[in-house]
């Protein structure tokens, strides 16, 4: 799967809630997501256990703040229990991160409006092309066209993760 995202810090979620609104943005609920993330010699390997969302997603992104090109192995789990316990046996936790997200889509355009314990609040937009037939230019212009309409000024842009913020890189 191919991701043209972008992580920005917002001090006004609200008005992101009042665009995808506007929008006719599909809201698919509040997930209260616990991802522990493992280390791995490439790469990020996290285990999402929320209450919409679960699944084991491995991932390669460059930390530059601009949309940025995220490349996804993603396994939708029903269950993370078992899978927790073998993680745990065989790789060491680098770090937790515990957030409460709202999730929207407008086409295949997924919003996340985000509240990260104790990071703050934050805004993400993913371009995603799941099959790999939209291409890398017109995901990255999606997500540059819904950063302009929210606002997001090139300032607000973060280079890293949330995981990489909670370590204090």
């Amino acid at each position: 799967m191919l991701n043209i995202e972008i992580k920005a810090k917002t001090n006004n979620p609200e008005k992101a809630r009042e665009f995808l609104k506007s929008r006719n943005a599909r809201f698919a609920g509040v997930d209260f997501q616990k991802d522990t993330y493992f280390k791995v010699s490439n790469g990020r390997l996290k285990l999402r256990e929320g209450n919409i969302e679960h699944a084991l997603i491995y991932y390669e992104r460059e930390p530059k703040a601009e949309p940025k090109q995220s490349n996804i192995i993603l396994h939708k789990l029903s269950n993370t229990d078992t899978l927790k316990d073998i993680l745990h046996k065989i790789f060491t936790v680098s770090v937790i991160v515990e957030k409460k997200r709202e999730i929207y889509f407008i086409d295949n355009v997924k919003f996340h409006i985000d509240e990260v314990f104790p990071l703050g609040n934050f805004i993400e937009i993913e371009a995603i092309d799941e099959h790999e037939t939209i291409g890398t230019d017109k995901l990255r212009a999606q997500c540059e066209d819904y950063m302009h309409a929210l606002g997001i000024a090139p300032d607000d842009l973060l280079t890293h993760s949330y995981s990489d913020m909670l370590k204090g890189k």
